[in-house]
């Protein structure tokens, strides 16, 4: 049995911290063709997951958030911000589905934050196309970081969806 606990997190958390991409995931599945792609992904604020997408429409998305925040954001084909939520335990706020094809992308709000994500397997690296054009290159740095800036000042000042 693989348990979900505080020793867990934080031995995850350390790991992000020390990462230089500021994230690392912890993957319950035990093979990349596993059925059901599960795992915790620890992430600290600062670390870029580029917008994306999963065209294969079997690849719905869930995320729980187990501690800290997120922003989760949607976009329209043009980048142009659809929705997001603050995903908070703390403000009850425990998490989402996206949807297969659904241009998606996140901003860490707090250190130690660990999301547990949820996905249909098998695994494999996401093509080119499912990356937003619209979005930075992650090797982009100065780029990554205005972007990131961006998303974090289209937030509205009560913290609530849009």
């Amino acid at each position: 049995m693989k348990v979900i606990n505080e020793q867990l997190l934080n031995d995850i958390t350390e790991k992000a911290r020390q990462s230089p991409r500021l994230r690392m995931n912890y993957n319950f599945h035990d093979r990349l063709d596993d059925p059901l792609n599960r795992l915790i992904n620890a992430m600290e604020p600062g670390t870029y997951l580029r917008p994306h997408r999963h065209l294969n429409p079997d690849k719905d998305e869930s995320f729980l958030i187990l501690r800290g925040s997120i922003a989760l954001f949607t976009f329209d084909d043009e980048g142009n911000i659809t929705e997001y939520l603050i995903l908070d335990p703390e403000a009850g706020v425990y998490g989402s589905d996206i949807k297969a094809g659904v241009w998606h992308g996140l901003v860490v709000l707090e250190p130690g934050t660990v999301l547990y994500e949820a996905k249909r397997g098998p695994f494999a690296p996401l093509s080119p196309g499912n990356f937003a054009p619209w979005s930075p290159e992650p090797e982009d740095t100065e780029e990554v970081n205005n972007y990131i800036r961006l998303l974090s000042e289209s937030l509205a000042p009560c913290g609530s969806g849009r």
